[in-house]
């Protein structure tokens, strides 16, 4: 059962993951793109990934030590509420830099791999995204002083 809801966290995020990085420019792309609810039904998988592991999470959360937290994610369902976390989440990220993305005018072939690299290594993504970001607004703010 752990197994399946491991998979289907990743299987619930991959269609808007899909959309925004295969049909960025479809009227129905941007409504998901801006709706947090994306990221409910992998928090569904979440929680009853997490439930049998409650007081070992809130052991790790509550008093972060890197002993109690690798003891967490050595369980199958600990390491499988963490991957549904990190998707949920990643997801979240990914929708904003779609739609800051398509506020700023970026092309979505410089959009799609931005994103393709979210999905794999969020950190890498978004920080690349961001560094992206600030140097566009500081063009952009350069024009406007011409």
């Amino acid at each position: 059962m752990t197994g399946a809801l491991f998979e289907l966290s990743f299987w619930l995020a991959a269609p808007v993951w899909a959309l925004m990085i295969l049909a960025p420019a479809w009227g129905p792309t941007g409504r998901l793109a801006r709706s947090p609810w994306t990221a409910a039904p992998v928090l569904l998988v979440y929680l009853g990934l997490v439930a049998p592991v409650l007081p070992e999470l809130w052991a790790a959360v509550s008093g972060p030590d890197l002993d109690v937290f690798r003891d967490l994610t050595a369980s199958a369902n600990g390491a499988g509420a963490v991957w549904a976390q990190v998707v949920a989440w990643d997801l979240l990220i990914g929708q904003w830099m779609y739609l800051e993305g398509r506020r700023l005018g970026l092309h979505p072939l410089l959009m799609g791999p931005l994103l393709v690299l979210t999905v794999l290594l969020s950190p890498f993504g978004l920080l690349l995204f961001l560094c992206l970001r600030t140097a566009v607004r500081r063009r952009g703010a350069a024009e406007e002083v011409r």
